[in-house]
């Protein structure tokens, strides 16, 4: 199997974002957003290891408010704050994306299957601190969300780029699929967040 993912297929074949320098973009701007969201929710979970009565910059009401989220169980599932960890694990994307811009080749297959494994283990922590958020927490973490809306396109252009470059096999439709439509489904996903989000706590957005 060739080394490079780029060149499994004829450069012009691939989408913008499916090429080396174009998914490097893509996960130096989501990590970066990211990274900059977990590490503001860092400054503020000292702030409250500090003084356990202040109020986070993101306390508006109470369906909108980072100080309910920090306290609660949910918030240290891995033994310490969740956002120590994103901020660690949001540094690798944003090292891959800096590597793929400037030019890194010969990652192997196996590079990018662990990589899809992170990141698909990734979204289902989304996924699980949505749930909990709206249906156990009854709160919202105004970064939290941000960090939420960034690993989904993550997500999604990883899986259709692995796809289309051939990491994950699959058949021509399924390539052509992924290559016409990841913006799609990364909107779709977007817009379904947010419905679920407003529908459960419309008094937050409309008073």
């Amino acid at each position: 199997m060739v080394s490079s993912i780029e060149n499994q297929k004829t450069p012009g074949v691939l989408p913008w974002w499916a090429k080396d320098r174009g998914f490097g973009l893509i996960n130096l701007v989501t990590g970066f957003i990211a990274w900059l969201a977990a590490g503001t929710l860092v400054l503020e979970r000292i702030e409250l290891y500090k003084n356990p009565d202040y109020i986070t910059s993101c306390d508006v009401n109470p369906w909108i408010s980072c100080g309910t989220v920090m306290k609660s169980a949910q918030a240290g599932i891995f033994g310490f704050p969740n956002p120590f960890f994103g901020i660690v694990c949001f540094a690798v994307v944003i090292t891959v994306g800096f590597a793929l811009l400037a030019g890194a080749q010969n990652l192997q297959r196996w590079f990018w299957l662990c990589y899809q494994l992170a990141i698909t283990a990734a979204l289902g922590l989304v996924i699980w601190f949505w749930s909990q958020a709206l249906y156990e927490i009854n709160a919202l973490c105004p970064y939290c969300m941000v960090v939420w809306a960034m690993v989904i396109p993550l997500f999604a252009f990883t899986t259709a780029r692995n796809i289309v470059t051939g990491v994950i096999p699959a058949g021509e439709g399924l390539k052509k699929f992924f290559a016409e439509w990841s913006w799609i489904i990364t909107a779709i996903l977007w817009l379904l967040v947010a419905a679920t989000v407003i529908l459960r706590f419309p008094n937050a957005f409309f008073g």
